[in-house]
C-alpha cells in the first residue's frame, strides 16, 4: 500500500535549511494515532480517529518477536505540525543463500500533501537499496514503483500478477467486481447468479477442476503447514525462514482479518500417506478462497496445484486467487477459466548481489504470510 507520491520529485528544489526542524526516526507507540489519523487522510479521505485501526496498527507494527526500533517503521515529525509523513513496516526472517537475513515488508507509505514532501523524500532515502539488507513492497503502485527501481531496487514482474480460478464464473465475476463495487457482492445478485452457473456447470465439464494422479487433500491444522512447508522450501536460495515463535505471530495477525474469511491449512498426501504439499489459504462461505501459500516438493507441482483447485471447487468456492509464483506458472497455467490480473508492484531493494541475482533469476519463494497479502490494512478501516 503505498501513496502515489508525485511530490517526491520535486524535492530537490526544497532548499537544505528548509527542514532544520524536522526529523527522521523510528515510530514509537504514543504516534500511532497521529499516523493513524495520516493513514486516514491518505488512503480513506477522512481525517477521523479509529480506536480500532490504532490498536492494529500497534498490534502489527509493534508485535512482532522481531521488532526493533531500528527494523520498525519510520515517521518524519515536523516541528511545527507533528508527523507528516510515515512508512510503516515489519521485520519478517529470511534465509538468504544460507544466511539468515532480517528483511523488511513495507505496508504503508504516505504523506500528507505538499506538507509532507520534503519528509516524505527523506524517509526514501533511508530506504535505498545501498542502505538495506532486505526491503520489499507486494503492492506498489507505478510512481512507487519507479521509485524504488531509483533507489536500485527491482521489480518482480511476475509475483506482482494475481492469478484467478473460477469454480462459478458468474458469480465469481460478481464477487470479484464487488472489491471495488460492493452492491456487485450482494447476496440477492449472488444467489441469482450461483444457479445460472451450477447449470453452467453440467454444460460445460471444463469449469469443474479434477485431480491429477492419486492425490487427494486432507484437512490440516495451521500448525502442519510449517512442518511441511520448512523442508520443501529449502531448495530456494531466498526464503521465509518462518521461526515457531514468527509463524505463530503471523498466523495470529492473519486470522483477524475476518473479511477474507478463516484461515485454514489443507495438506495434499498420496495413497501411501506421504504429504507432497500443503496450502494456506482464507476461505470465505460460499465466496472466494484467497490462497496465500503453497508448497509442495519439487517436481509435484502440477500434482499439488491440481489438488488444491480440485478440493477448494469441492469445498463450493465460486472462484480462488493468489499471488503468481514462478516457480508455480507452469502447473497454475494448465487450468481452465484461469485469468490473470496486475495487482500491484512487488519491489525490493537491497545492498547484496548474490540477494538481488537470486531474486532475478527467480530462486525465491515469498508471499502470502511472507508478504503483506493477509493485512487489515487492504481490507477494512
Amino acid at each position: 500500500m503505498t501513496m502515489e507520491a508525485n511530490e517526491l520529485r520535486v524535492s530537490e528544489s526544497v532548499p537544505a535549511d528548509a527542514g532544520q526542524r524536522r526529523g527522521t526516526r523510528p515510530m514509537a507507540p504514543d504516534d500511532v494515532p497521529a499516523v493513524g489519523r495520516l493513514f486516514n487522510r491518505i488512503f480513506r479521505r477522512h481525517d477521523q480517529a479509529s480506536g480500532d485501526l490504532g490498536w492494529y496498527l500497534e498490534t502489527v507494527f509493534f508485535g512482532s518477536p522481531h521488532y526493533s526500533p531500528e527494523l520498525g517503521s519510520v515517521v518524519h515529525e515536523n516541528g511545527a505540525n507533528g508527523i507528516d509523513s510515515a512508512i510503516l513496516s515489519v521485520p519478517m526472517a529470511f534465509m538468504i543463500n544460507g544466511r539468515p537475513t532480517m528483511a523488511r515488508l513495507l505496508c504503508a507509505f504516505m504523506a500528507d500533501g505538499k506538507a509532507g514532501a520534503v519528509g516524505a523524500a527523506r524517509l526514501a532515502r533511508t530506504m535505498r537499496a545501498a542502505r538495506q539488507d532486505m526491503c520489499f513492497s507486494d503492492n506498489a503502485s507505478p510512481v512507487s514503483a519507479d521509485h524504488w527501481v531509483a533507489g536500485g531496487g527491482i521489480v518482480l514482474p511476475i509475483q506482482s500478477l494475481e492469478w484467478q480460478r473460477s469454480f462459478l464464473p458468474l458469480t465469481a465475476a460478481a464477487i470479484l467486481a464487488g472489491r471495488h463495487f460492493p452492491i456487485a457482492r450482494s447476496r440477492v445478485l449472488v444467489g441469482v447468479l450461483r444457479p445460472i452457473d451450477r447449470a453452467l456447470r453440467r454444460l460445460r465439464p471444463s469449469m469443474r477442476p479434477t485431480a491429477e494422479g492419486e492425490c487427494r487433500s486432507e484437512a490440516a491444522g495451521v500448525e502442519e503447514f510449517l512442518q511441511c512447508a520448512s523442508p520443501m522450501l529449502e531448495r530456494f536460495a531466498i526464503r521465509p525462514a518462518w521461526s515457531p515463535a514468527e509463524f505463530d505471530w503471523l498466523v495470529r495477525v492473519a486470522s483477524m482479518n475476518r473479511n477474507l474469511g478463516t484461515l485454514q491449512c489443507r495438506k495434499v498426501v498420496l495413497p501411501d500417506g506421504r504429504t507432497i504439499g500443503a496450502f494456506l489459504f482464507f476461505g470465505k462461505q460460499d465466496a472466494a478462497a484467497t490462497v496465500l501459500n503453497l508448497v509442495c516438493e519439487e517436481g509435484r507441482e502440477r500434482d499439488v496445484a491440481a489438488a488444491m483447485f480440485a478440493q477448494l471447487d469441492a469445498e463450493g468456492y465460486a472462484v480462488a486467487v493468489g499471488m503468481a509464483q514462478p516457480f508455480l506458472m507452469n502447473a497454475i497455467s494448465r487450468q481452465r477459466w484461469l485469468s490473470f490480473r496486475h495487482r500491484g508492484y512487488f519491489c525490493m531493494v537491497t545492498r547484496h548481489a548474490d540477494l538481488k541475482e537470486a531474486a532475478e533469476r527467480n530462486d525465491i519463494y515469498i508471499g502470502g504470510l511472507a508478504s503483506e497479502t493477509w493485512s487489515r490494512l487492504l481490507t477494512d478501516f
